[in-house]
């Protein structure tokens, strides 16, 4: 989505903004539908976009392998310009010829507040390490290999 945000920085009356998009496969895969709510609005001159983008994202567990549905919401708060000075540059976003994809801005932002590590929940186990049981599903009963390094160790216990 493309807003015309001209009238906006005269000091025209804010925009609200209440869409859904389905973002490139290259960009965020099996996403589905992204909602962006909010407004775009001008106070004391400042032009600041006061957006929400939640969508759903199907994916792995990185310790357990299982699949699982995450629900992610992330707010997309910048303050827009229409000229950049060479310090800030990386504190704003330019909007040339007072146009501004919507869509662009909100798919860089989800890509940069995607967790590093996606896990099916915050205490995930994992997999057991010598047989693969997934140990959120109970212990696997399977013996722990003894660090070859601690055998001796092992053999003073018996």
């Amino acid at each position: 989505m493309i807003l015309d945000l001209k009238a906006l920085f005269a000091g025209d009356s804010p925009i609200q903004v209440d869409y859904s998009f389905r973002p490139e496969e290259d960009q965020l895969p099996n996403v589905s539908l992204v909602h962006v709510t909010g407004r775009l609005v001008n106070e004391a001159d400042i032009v600041m976009s006061q957006l929400s983008a939640s969508f759903e994202m199907p994916l792995s567990c990185d310790r357990c392998m299982s699949e699982y549905v995450a629900q992610y919401n992330f707010p997309v708060e910048h303050v827009l310009v229409t000229s950049l000075n060479h310090e800030d540059e990386d504190r704003f976003i330019l909007v040339e010829q007072g146009q501004l994809d919507v869509d662009e801005l909100v798919v860089s932002d989800i890509l940069l507040s995607l967790p590093m590590k996606h896990l099916c929940r915050p205490d995930c186990k994992g997999l057991c390490p010598t047989c693969g049981r997934n140990l959120n599903e109970g212990p696997c009963g399977c013996k722990k290999p003894i660090d070859p390094r601690l055998e001796a160790l092992g053999k003073l216990l018996e």
